[in-house]
């Protein structure tokens, strides 16, 4: 658990610079990471992008109710909408939320009414802009464990 919290923290750590930190030789370390890795633990070490550098001034989740008869077309659409980042199938009064990262909120407006509003099949839309994000470590991440 600690090799997954200090790799969750920078997945760009050399391993001996992380061998030296948790106190593991670092032909083990390496083996673990593997294994990890292998039983797919681990599915992709990535990286974390500053946003606003490349524009991106709003993000928002948009709640949306969708005729069933269209699920497969309008799944495709939205997918097509270079705004739209993830769809997420919900329980509760929606049936899909996705996440839109637009330039600002008339770019927003007008992912949501002139690309989202016009698919087929989609009933109605809410949208929730993002106002503050605070990320928790998951608690299996912990470093204590």
């Amino acid at each position: 658990m600690k090799l997954l919290f200090e790799l969750s923290k920078d997945g760009n750590i050399s391993v001996p610079t992380l061998s030296k930190k948790l106190g593991i030789n670092a032909s083990v370390l390496y083996s673990r990471i593997k294994r990890l890795v292998r039983k797919k633990v681990i599915k992709k070490f990535t990286i974390e992008i500053d946003d606003s550098l490349l524009g991106i001034g709003v993000k928002a989740s948009v709640g949306i109710n969708r005729d069933p008869k269209f699920k497969i077309q309008t799944h495709k659409e939205l997918l097509e909408i270079a705004e739209v980042v993830s769809i997420i199938e919900v329980t509760g009064r929606f049936d899909i939320m996705i996440r839109v990262y637009a330039k600002d909120l008339e770019d927003l407006h007008t992912v949501v009414i002139e690309k989202i509003g016009k698919i087929d099949g989609i009933q109605n839309t809410e949208t929730f802009v993002e106002l503050q994000k605070t990320d928790k470590e998951p608690t299996y991440l912990n470093k204590n464990t």
